[in-house]
């Protein structure tokens, strides 16, 4: 089904001539297809509007050769994402490391555990630079100046700092309660910030009218089919890391549900164009207690979202009401996989047994996630041979306050060998009495 484009938004679009791979934006509930411009609702069914590519022409362009010899950043997937220019945005995004667990893998009694970690992400330690350098090069395309976003915090960070790096004047928005460290992590662009007095829902609700109304380019709006496909990447990172193989389980966490189906469209991008061979994967989820519309539906078997008001520490992925949540349930549930939720404590837990078996800080989100990990291992819901990777999406020096009287303070002594011993004894003494306590 394809309907027309009023002449303003067919006026939007670049007039380069250049051949490109993606020629237009279609409707997931009711297919109609639009020209790649920016918008993001369907106006016949207001379904959410996604980027459509010739799949042809990628087949034709790429090979594992070509991708392994484009830079050391997401553009060396330049093809499969919405935007026209050989130069795009880069600042260095993508490419991070997927860990080979160990010592987390022995803990929990997997085999092939690997960890995706976007906290050393750049520029601003998250996934979420994935997606901005995205969306900031495509609204360049289009004609954008200003540019902003409604952010639970690392988007506010990225969208700040890249368009710093592009020139762009910005205006981000975020609820008046976010972590100190992320509202820093924005301010130091020196953008302009709005502090709404609400949560991430209703932050969103007033971004869509600033949007209408002001004509800016917000990336999680009226240019969020673009800037969604950004987290594609991070499914395309993974096959190349694996050795151009599909992992059989991933787990990762859900705000709007975006990220989740994303990795889920990537992989499929990758089988599509002949790159990497078929093969099943389970896709499980993870949310957290205070704010878990998608794991209740889930859990209750139904096919809809019904939004919630969050209340969690978790706050990157405190989304109440999620864009994406019915398609998220949906390949939960066609790929055998599972969505779970965890209480606020066992966040904080999962985030220091990351830290204490793999040397990775993360913030809540990935607290979430190992949480969620942990209790499907212990549910029978991970084959201990299936080769999992758990997407952990930021970092946690951005949400220190999560852990502040749940770790363990230094031991100040005096400059003197013998204040020294004595630290030390009373250190292995405290020691010897936790792991008592463990083992009753």
């Amino acid at each position: 089904m394809t309907q027309a484009l009023p002449t303003q938004l067919c006026d939007q679009l670049p007039k380069t001539g250049k051949t490109h791979t993606f020629d237009r934006l279609v409707c997931k509930e009711c297919g109609a297809e639009y020209p790649p411009a920016a918008t993001h609702v369907c106006e016949y069914c207001f379904g959410p509007l996604e980027v459509g590519y010739n799949y042809d022409e990628i087949r034709r362009r790429v090979t594992r050769q070509t991708i392994e010899a484009g830079p050391n950043s997401i553009w060396r997937y330049r093809e499969f994402l919405p935007v026209e220019t050989d130069t795009p945005i880069d600042v260095g995004t993508g490419m991070t490391p997927l860990v080979k667990s160990n010592r987390l893998a022995r803990r929990l009694g997997l085999k092939n555990l690997y960890i995706k970690n976007d906290a050393v992400n750049m520029p601003t330690l998250s996934f979420k630079d994935r997606v901005v350098s995205v969306a900031l090069t495509r609204a360049k395309e289009l004609g954008f100046t200003t540019v902003s976003c409604a952010s639970t915090g690392n988007l506010a960070n990225s969208t700040a700092a890249i368009a710093a790096y592009a020139g762009l004047d910005c205006c981000v928005f975020i609820p008046s309660d976010l972590e100190a460290g992320k509202v820093l992590g924005t301010l130091i662009y020196d953008p302009t910030l709005m502090a709404v007095e609400g949560n991430y829902d209703q932050v969103n609700r007033l971004c869509c009218e600033v949007a209408n109304t002001h004509g800016w380019g917000f990336v999680n709006i009226n240019l969020r089919p673009y800037y969604s496909e950004g987290s594609k990447t991070l499914g395309y990172e993974v096959i190349e890391q694996l050795g151009w193989q599909l992992p059989d389980h991933i787990v990762a966490p859900l705000a709007s549900g975006s990220l989740y189906t994303k990795i889920y469209k990537g992989f499929e991008e990758f089988v599509k164009v002949g790159l990497v061979e078929p093969k099943d994967v389970r896709f499980s989820g993870a949310q957290a207690e205070g704010c878990s519309p998608i794991a209740k539906a889930f859990q209750e078997g139904k096919d809809f979202v019904i939004p919630v008001k969050p209340n969690t520490i978790a706050k990157s992925i405190a989304i109440g009401n999620p864009a994406d949540g019915i398609y998220a349930l949906e390949i939960a549930k066609k790929t055998g996989g599972n969505i779970e939720s965890v209480t606020d404590a066992e966040i904080i837990e999962g985030m220091k047994l990351l830290a204490e078996t793999e040397g990775i800080f993360t913030e809540t989100a990935g607290g979430t996630t190992i949480a969620v990990l942990k209790k499907l291992v212990e549910a029978g819901k991970i084959d201990p041979d299936e080769t999992t990777v758990v997407y952990i999406t930021g970092n946690g020096l951005k949400t220190q306050e999560a852990v502040q009287g749940y770790v363990g303070e230094p031991l100040t002594i005096a400059a003197n060998l013998e204040s020294f011993e004595q630290a030390l004894e009373r250190s292995k003494t405290l020691e010897r009495l936790e792991w008592k306590q463990v083992l009753v």
